[in-house]
C-alpha cells in the first residue's frame, strides 16, 4: 500500500491551481467557483494538507510548459516559500507539461483527472468498486510516462500519485500495464455477470425501480438515508459515498419500489470513470423513474445540473424516462429565497424542493413519486389457467394485482403494470 494511504505519513503539502481557460465551457462558470470545488476535491483526501490557492488565468497553452516563462517564475518562487510538495492543476495537463513542471517546480504534480481517481481509489469498498477505478487509473497512466506505478503490490487504495513506492520504482512498460488490463476486465466480466445474475432474480419481483442521480455533495445519500432508514455514509464532503446501494421503499400507497443510490458527478469527470463506471451506472438506464437531486443552495446550481445532464446523456438515458427534479437543501436558504423558491415549486410538476435534512417536504415529494409511477403505468386484463402458477405468484409478488377473478378455467387478473413490468413478465 501507498505512503498516502498510511496514517503515519505526513501529509501532502499541495498548492491548488485553477486554470481560467477563456473557452466557452469554461465560460458556463465563474473561476473563483472551480477553485473552490478543486480546493474542496482536495480536502477530500486527509493525505493532502492544502495550503495554499489561487486561478490562474491562461490565454493560450504553452505546449511544454502550460505557463509561460514569467508566469513560471512567479509561481516558482511562491511554491518555494510555502514549502510545498504537491501542486494540483484543476485542468487537464499533458504528460510532457507534467514532467516538465514537476522538473521546474521540483514538487509532484497531480491534475483534475489524476486527482479524482486518487479519490475514487480511496473511497471505493467493494470488489467491483476497487477493480472499476484500479482500470480507470491504468487506462489514464497508459497515456503517459507512468512514473508511480506499482503493479500487483497494492491490493486497495490509492495509486502511488501524491506519493509512496511508486516515487522509488519506476514502471514505464506499457506491456506491462495492458496485460494488467486485460486481467482486471477479465475479472470484471465476472463481477458483471453476477451482477446481471442479481438483476435478473431482481425481475422476478419487478418492483418500480427509482435512482438518484445528482452532482456529487448534492445531498443523495442524506435524502436516501431519510427515505429507506439505510445507514449509507453522508458528510458534507466531495465523493463521499462511491459504491451503489439499493433499498426497498415502501410508498405512502403501499407500493413498493426499489431506490437506488449512485455515484455522485462532477463537471470534467474524467472519461475513464465513466467507462469504467458504466456497469454500475446501469440501474440509471434501467429506472422507471430519475431523481434528480440538487443543491439548490449552491451558487452554481444551474451549472451542475446542465453537468449532471450531459452526463445521463453520455450514458445514453433516453429523455423520454421521467424525471422530478428534488431541490435539496432548501434549509440553508435565506427565507425570503426559499419562500420564493417553494412558489415556483408550486407552479412545475416536475419540481419538489425538500430538505433531506429536516425532512421538510419529502411527503410532497413522495406523492410525487407515486403520482409518476401511476402516470407510468396502465391497466390491462390477463387471464391464465390454473397450470400457470408461477407466472400467477410473479404478478402477486410484483404487486400489479388490482383485482383476480377465478372459474373452473383459471384466474382472470385486472393489472395495473409498468411497460417495463410488462416486458419483464412476458419473458418469464
Amino acid at each position: 500500500m501507498s505512503e498516502l494511504h498510511t496514517s503515519k505519513a505526513a501529509p501532502s503539502r499541495a498548492w491548488v491551481l485553477h486554470i481560467d481557460r477563456k473557452d466557452a465551457r469554461a465560460a458556463r462558470r465563474l473561476p473563483e467557483h472551480g477553485l473552490a470545488e478543486a480546493v474542496a476535491l482536495a480536502h477530500a483526501l486527509p493525505q493532502i494538507e492544502v495550503v495554499g490557492a489561487e486561478v490562474v488565468r491562461l490565454g493560450k497553452p504553452a505546449p511544454g510548459m502550460l505557463f509561460g516563462s514569467g508566469k513560471l517564475a512567479e509561481l516558482k518562487a511562491r511554491l518555494a516559500a510555502a514549502e510545498v510538495d504537491l501542486v494540483l492543476v484543476d485542468g487537464a495537463v499533458s504528460p510532457v507539461q507534467q514532467r516538465n513542471l514537476e522538473k521546474a517546480w521540483n514538487v509532484k504534480l497531480l491534475d483534475r483527472t489524476g486527482l479524482i481517481l486518487e479519490i475514487f481509489a480511496d473511497r471505493a469498498r467493494t470488489r467491483e468498486g476497487v477493480m472499476q477505478v484500479e482500470l480507470a487509473a491504468l487506462s489514464y497512466q497508459r497515456t503517459r510516462l507512468v512514473r508511480a506505478w506499482t503493479h500487483l503490490e497494492r491490493q486497495r487504495g490509492g495509486f502511488g500519485f501524491v506519493g509512496g513506492p511508486g516515487e522509488t520504482q519506476i514502471e514505464t512498460d506499457r506491456r506491462a500495464i495492458d496485460d494488467q488490463i486485460i486481467r482486471i476486465k477479465r475479472q470484471l466480466e465476472k463481477v458483471v455477470k453476477t451482477r446481471e445474475l442479481h438483476r435478473a432474480a431482481r425481475r422476478r419481483v419487478p418492483f418500480p425501480l427509482i435512482a438518484l442521480v445528482g452532482y456529487t455533495n448534492a445531498g443523495k445519500s442524506t435524502l436516501f438515508n431519510r427515505l429507506t432508514g439505510a445507514e449509507v455514509m453522508a458528510k458534507d464532503m466531495l465523493f463521499a459515498t462511491l459504491d451503489p446501494t439499493m433499498r426497498g421503499l415502501v410508498l405512502p400507497s403501499g407500493q413498493k419500489v426499489i431506490l437506488s443510490d449512485t455515484v455522485g458527478f462532477i463537471s470534467d469527470l474524467p472519461h475513464e470513470l465513466v467507462a469504467a463506471f458504466r456497469a454500475t451506472l446501469e440501474e440509471v438506464l434501467e429506472a422507471d423513474l430519475i431523481l434528480h437531486v440538487r443543491d439548490i443552495s449552491h451558487p452554481e446550481t444551474e451549472e451542475q445540473a446542465a453537468d449532471v445532464g450531459e452526463i445521463l446523456e453520455t450514458l445514453g438515458v433516453d429523455d423520454d424516462v421521467a424525471l422530478i427534479e428534488v431541490w435539496n437543501k432548501i434549509d440553508s436558504l435565506r427565507p425570503e429565497t426559499r419562500d420564493a423558491l417553494l412558489v415556483q415549486d408550486a407552479r412545475r410538476g416536475d419540481v419538489q424542493a425538500v430538505s433531506a435534512l429536516t425532512g421538510d417536504g419529502l411527503p410532497a415529494l413522495l406523492a410525487a413519486i407515486e403520482a409518476q409511477i401511476g402516470a407510468a403505468t396502465s391497466e390491462e386484463t390477463l387471464t391464465l389457467t390454473h397450470a400457470d402458477g408461477r407466472r400467477r405468484a410473479w404478478l402477486h409478488n410484483a404487486g400489479v394485482v388490482v383485482e383476480e377473478r377465478q372459474d373452473e378455467a383459471g384466474s382472470t387478473f385486472l393489472l395495473r403494470w409498468t411497460a417495463r413490468q410488462k416486458a419483464d413478465f412476458a419473458a418469464l
